[in-house]
């Protein structure tokens, strides 16, 4: 039986960071799903908008070797609507990045209090994070402008 396993991100500006957390999820199971953040989504948690809307973000990861299949992320309103497509899709392992503002802890009760039984794991491996960071790509071509 195959292990499915879901990553999530905006991967606004894709960079090496994203390739290593995504290539270590695959890892972790047989078929590596990326639910990437609609656009109202981005602005909603993170104050900003995306520099690239979300059919574009989405064809970007989809086009990536490591990845079986991208969805579109819920619209979200609260913590519970992020991990709601969770369980759409009932994925075995459940992987977020080294820097995702998600607490583990409280992904864990949520899936079983929904009966979900996927393991959630922490990427720790990471890029050089002074360099592969989609906020300082960001800040770098702000600066560009100026």
């Amino acid at each position: 039986m195959s292990k499915l396993v879901m990553a999530f991100g905006s991967f606004d500006i894709l960079h090496r960071g994203h390739l290593l957390y995504l290539n270590e999820a695959k890892k972790l199971g047989d078929k590596l799903y990326v639910v990437v953040a609609r656009d109202d989504s981005i602005r909603m948690m993170k104050g900003r908008n995306p520099i690239f809307g979300e059919k574009d973000r989405i064809a970007v990861i989809g086009a990536l070797k490591a990845v079986d299949n991208t969805i579109l992320g819920n619209r979200i309103s609260s913590e519970a609507d992020r991990l709601r497509i969770i369980k759409r899709y009932k994925p075995d392992i459940i992987a977020f990045g080294y820097d995702q503002k998600i607490n583990t802890k409280k992904t864990r009760d949520w899936l079983l209090k929904n009966g979900i039984t996927a393991e959630v794991v922490r990427i720790t491996k990471r890029a050089d994070p002074g360099k592969y960071k989609s906020s300082i790509a960001r800040r770098k071509l702000n600066s560009k402008k100026s």
